[in-house]
């Protein structure tokens, strides 16, 4: 018995009408569907965080889910950070601090921390580090993905803090 569902998605801003299997997993049907393959596959059990994509502009683990759960959301891939213009400051940063070896878990981190710098309430060291540490690394040792996170954090706030002004 085939079990098929049809479901809409937009993923970095474009529209998929797709017609999925009810045990397809959003990573997936982002790989092998929509052909999102920046979104990588690892341990398939949410450990790692190599799926990580941006799911109505939360982090989440697209191997824990399934396609069919993701109807009518907005999604995010590693794939939306970079424009006709390049990379966005995160990959930016991510290349000036040498925050990648392998790259394997890159795509994963910095869908993390792309959707993660926003919580982060006054973007100390320390939360930087919290929040990175929801995602495994097996090369670096965090502290150069700590760097390139704290540095993208603390532009953002301070463009954040610019735009407030000019609003009074």
């Amino acid at each position: 018995m085939n079990d098929r569902h049809l479901i809409e998605l937009n993923v970095n801003g474009e529209e998929h009408e797709l017609l999925v299997e009810a045990r397809e997993t959003l990573v997936d049907v982002l790989r092998h569907r929509v052909g999102a393959t920046g979104t990588h596959v690892a341990c398939e059990h949410g450990i790692c965080g190599a799926c990580t994509v941006l799911l109505d502009g939360e982090p989440v683990r697209s191997c824990l889910m399934f396609g069919v759960m993701a109807q009518g959301c907005e999604i995010r891939t590693v794939e939306s950070l970079a424009d006709e213009g390049g990379l966005n400051d995160l990959q930016q940063a991510f290349t000036a601090c040498h925050s990648l070896q392998c790259g394997f878990c890159t795509p994963g981190m910095l869908m993390l921390a792309e959707g993660g710098i926003a919580h982060l309430e006054d973007g100390t060291r320390e939360d930087v580090r919290e929040l990175v540490s929801a995602n495994l690394c097996r090369c670096t040792g965090y502290e150069t993905i700590v760097d390139a996170v704290e540095q993208v954090a603390r532009t953002r706030r301070g463009h954040d803090a610019d735009v407030a002004e000019g609003a009074s």
